[in-house]
């Protein structure tokens, strides 16, 4: 982990209330899929969580939904040349063994995000079954890189576009046909409850990354601390994000 001051590149609206920022490091930085970095936004004490969606040597592009005033500082107040505080890379990502030659991601909301990382490392040497759930069309985003997996299936909530339902619900209805060698998922905990629920007795391996409120994001404050499943607690920041579903309580 280190901190960085890193200069903005773009700063760029891709969906309704959702942006991709690219910054510059000073120099090339390693991160592995499902990896994160705190940003900081002037003027407000706490940093910002934000789940790698690339990483290119020295470039890394996040993306960020607007919910608070930080996020909101953030697409507003950082152009391009703007100079961001950073903390990177932070968290254990997903691992993918070479045993596991398919891999589902099911991801809901800003929870495709990470998967995106995952897409971007593996396409090349695994089949990559890719199941998307938006709120609508206008939330939809990432085609290009979506588009790189063996298949895709999108889905929304309001039925505006794919699938009228779940990215859960999208998956199961071909969960037979793929019959993965590994799920990996993230997005809001209704639905990685689902997720939970409907693979249970399957013997697949499923890693989730979990989203939580952070403070610190190296597992100082434990701000983000969740219930494991044998009573013992766990930090996300430090310990995860990524767990394996029966590890944790959701």
């Amino acid at each position: 982990m280190r901190e960085i001051t890193a200069t903005v590149l773009e700063n760029k609206r891709i969906a309704d209330e959702v942006y991709s920022l690219t910054f510059a490091a000073d120099d090339e930085i390693a991160v592995r899929p499902g990896q994160f970095v705190m940003i900081g936004v002037g003027g407000y004490p706490l940093r910002r969580p934000i789940a790698v969606c690339k990483s290119e040597g020295e470039r890394i592009t996040v993306c960020y939904r607007l919910k608070g005033d930080g996020t909101r500082s953030l697409a507003r107040d950082y152009k391009m040349g703007e100079k961001l505080s950073v903390l990177l890379p932070l968290g254990n990502g997903f691992y993918v063994k070479d045993t596991e030659k398919k891999v589902a991601l099911v991801g809901g909301g800003v929870g495709i995000f990470p998967l995106i990382s995952v897409i971007r490392a593996y396409s090349k040497s695994k089949e990559l079954y890719a199941y998307m759930g938006f709120r609508n069309r206008a939330a939809f985003c990432m085609e290009y890189d979506l588009a790189q997996t063996k298949k895709i299936a999108v889905a929304t909530d309001d039925g505006s576009l794919g699938f009228h339902g779940t990215a859960v619900q999208a998956f199961m209805r071909e969960y037979d046909e793929v019959r993965p060698d590994v799920v990996l998922s993230c997005g809001p905990v209704p639905m990685l409850r689902a997720l939970k629920e409907a693979m249970k007795g399957r013997n697949v391996p499923v890693y989730v990354s979990l989203e939580e409120r952070m403070g610190c994001g190296i597992g100082a404050c434990l701000v983000c601390v969740c219930e494991k499943t044998n009573g013992a607690h766990a930090r996300v920041c430090k310990d995860g994000p990524v767990f394996e579903i029966g590890d944790v309580v959701l």
